[in-house]
């Protein structure tokens, strides 16, 4: 089977598999301005304690664990949006544990692999590029390659029943595998999200758009804009996954009904 003609039926289903499930789910696009919200709340709350050195650091760990809630929480609506085509409110009270334990040794591998990269690695590259690159140019591209290498990451947290460290390895070979397939689709839908909004996602846990308009007409429309088409650009890639991750371009080629 042509890889043009299996992206372009692929596509066609994922596009209208997810423009049904945001119509049918659309609360969802809503849920940027309850993170914002609730991110709000929690640092006011939690900026009382921060004259003292020893609360700071203790503050810093529950801003942290808020952030991984809020994850788990988007992550989970996700899962029930595309696996199970519906969104309720009890999800949304059941989203804020649902992978906090997994997310947290996640998060906890890669602070290590950072603290290694600065410790060791960057000095050694710096010295080995000197003359070639700069260390913050180096920086950005080492980021850049962390974000292209295990991009799915979210996707395969939600979906995927494996631990931690065997997620961060399935997402790796999941890119190796289905590199064309995965970032055709995400590219385009991230550009039409910079050029429609002049947002750009670099973090692949990003779950949500800041809540930042000024409360004139404009702002408002534009951050709704900007939520909609993020909403469908997370959608979509959760739909774009399972096809990829249960199916090979020669079963696609097989079962061309799937994409009706």
């Amino acid at each position: 089977m042509n890889i043009f003609t299996d992206l372009f039926y692929m596509n066609k289903s994922a596009f209208k598999k997810t423009s049904k499930l945001l119509v049918k789910n659309w609360p969802i696009i809503f849920t940027g301005f309850v993170y914002s919200t609730l991110s709000l709340i929690v640092g006011l709350v939690l900026s009382v304690f921060l004259g003292n050195f020893i609360l700071r650091f203790v503050v810093g760990i529950l801003l942290f664990a808020a952030t991984i809630a809020l994850t788990s929480n988007y992550l989970y609506l996700l899962y029930n949006v595309v696996k199970n085509e519906r969104l309720t409110f009890q999800d949304f009270k059941d989203g804020f544990t649902a992978y906090m334990r997994k997310l947290w040794t996640i998060f906890f591998i890669g602070w290590v692999a950072e603290l290694v990269y600065s410790a060791i690695l960057a000095p050694l590259l710096a010295g080995l590029l000197s003359g070639v690159l700069d260390t913050r140019l180096l920086n950005i591209i080492v980021s850049l390659l962390v974000l292209i290498l295990i991009n799915p990451l979210p996707e395969t947290v939600y979906q995927k029943h494996y631990q931690p460290a065997d997620s961060i390895k399935y997402a790796f070979d999941f890119v190796k595998e289905n590199w064309i397939e995965w970032f055709i689709p995400n590219v385009i839908l991230f550009g039409i999200l910079y050029l429609s909004t002049g947002v750009i996602i670099s973090d692949f846990f990003t779950f949500n758009i800041g809540f930042s308009f000024n409360f004139s007409p404009m702002s408002i429309l534009m951050y709704l804009l900007a939520q909609i088409i993020f909403s469908f650009t997370m959608i979509y890639r959760g739909v774009l996954f399972e096809i990829l991750s249960t199916s090979t371009r020669r079963k696609r080629m097989f079962m061309r009904n799937m994409y009706k």
